[in-house]
């Protein structure tokens, strides 16, 4: 995931916390035919109480999400609180409380193409997929659930970016938001990106 042209690791040196909602999904023994692309699929109660504590400052420790075994490790990830939240994924606004917990919300759209391009591109080369498979899901539950969980709630967002776009420099839009967020505590920028959609 990349941000602003930051990747994770570089947002965390500036004061961000980045969950990404893929951590959260749920152990699915028989992935064969599961609708990977239904917000119940994830764990969103854990990633909630996760955001929770987070914001009044505690630690977590957030689950690592095995792809190819379609299951969680027994291992965690320590994740430290920071002065900001970034949580990433295209199905966090799909989860009223979650949306909840923003204080900015963001949508970055991206067409059919460009979504479907960038999912084969990542379903292929790091979740352990063939392109066959990749195709079947998108044609059976990826776009139905786009129309249905994520297009929606681009009008829920603050702000609606256009994914394809270079994102440097900052839209003044964004900036101007960004500036006008009350600082209490710790603000949660909530991202729903249909990239990988």
């Amino acid at each position: 995931m990349y941000f602003l042209n930051f990747t994770p690791k570089e947002l965390q040196k500036r004061g961000m916390t980045v969950l990404n909602h893929d951590r959260y999904y749920k152990d699915i023994p028989h992935p064969k035919g599961f609708n990977f692309d239904e917000p119940n699929a994830l764990d969103n109660a854990l990633l909630i109480s996760h955001i929770e504590k987070l914001k009044r400052g505690m630690s977590i420790e957030a689950p690592i999400y095995d792809f190819p075994t379609h299951s969680r490790s027994t291992d965690t990830e320590r994740i430290d609180p920071k002065p900001h939240i970034l949580i990433e994924g295209i199905l966090t606004l799909a989860v009223p409380e979650i949306q909840r917990l923003a204080d900015l919300c963001l949508f970055v759209e991206a067409p059919d193409d460009i979504r479907l391009i960038r999912r084969l591109q990542r379903d292929v080369l790091y979740r352990g997929r063939n392109v066959e498979e990749v195709l079947q899901q998108y044609l059976h539950t990826v776009r139905p659930m786009h129309l249905l969980h994520i297009a929606p709630t681009k009008s829920m967002a603050d702000l609606v970016l256009d994914g394809p776009a270079p994102v440097s420099p900052l839209p003044s839009c964004l900036l101007t938001q960004l500036q006008n967020i009350k600082i209490q505590g710790i603000d949660v920028y909530d991202v729903s990106s249909p990239r990988a959609n």
